[in-house]
């Protein structure tokens, strides 16, 4: 008994995979992307997504735009304590800000600055990883992160940035990869906004274009 009820239910998979059911949402199949294509420059795109979340844009034309732009925002924020690991950020910030880095700690500082791995596009977030110089901490527990980036890091797509992290560190993955976007936020209690809860109350970021960037 237990025989032939075993060979009805093979003869009905075996009839059903010559007539297969037509999927219901062929759309929703296959490797086709489910979000619309760019079409806008991705640099746009990015400071679009970005600022609507919260964040705070700046294009830089050059490396020395960038220390022109960055130290104005210090004078304007009234930032006296820089906290920075990564050397060749360290470079960009000028002579001044550089040598009193990290005297602050990171406890003390107003603002911590740090490069990045990526900058995806279609949701304005950044990509770091435990393999910078930076460390874990650097961007979670400063009042505010200043991001530091190149034309040559966006991407559109996280997809993109996780095969480019792939790619760059083979068999040795970063142990811990973090997508920020935007400025940290809760709406836990009594389901109201509050930004700046588990993280910074403030995220800046500063594209600079990469000559060497096609």
């Amino acid at each position: 008994m237990v025989s032939r009820s075993k060979d009805n239910i093979l003869k009905k998979i075996r009839e059903a995979l010559v007539v297969p059911t037509p999927i219901p949402f062929p759309k929703s199949e296959g490797k086709s992307s489910v979000f619309l294509p760019l079409n806008q420059e991705i640099e746009i795109e990015f400071a679009e997504r970005f600022t609507a979340l919260q964040g705070k844009f700046a294009f830089c034309t050059s490396e020395a735009d960038f220390t022109k732009q960055f130290n104005a925002l210090m004078t304007a924020q009234n930032w006296d304590k820089i906290y920075c690991l990564e050397d060749d950020v360290r470079q960009l910030l000028g002579e001044s800000v550089a040598a009193d880095s990290n005297s602050c700690g990171l406890a003390g500082c107003d603002a911590s600055v740090t490069g990045c791995e990526y900058l995806v596009a279609r949701t304005g977030s950044i990509v770091m990883s435990a393999a910078q110089q930076s460390g874990r901490n650097t961007s979670v527990y400063a009042p505010v992160h200043v991001c530091v980036a190149y034309t040559s890091q966006l991407v559109y797509d996280i997809k993109d940035a996780l095969e480019g992290i792939n790619e760059k560190y083979t068999e040795k993955i970063p142990s811990l990869i973090t997508f920020a976007t935007g400025p940290s936020r809760t709406a836990d209690i009594e389901k109201t906004l509050v930004v700046g809860v588990h993280g910074p109350k403030e995220v800046f970021v500063f594209l600079i274009e990469d000559k060497g960037n096609p």
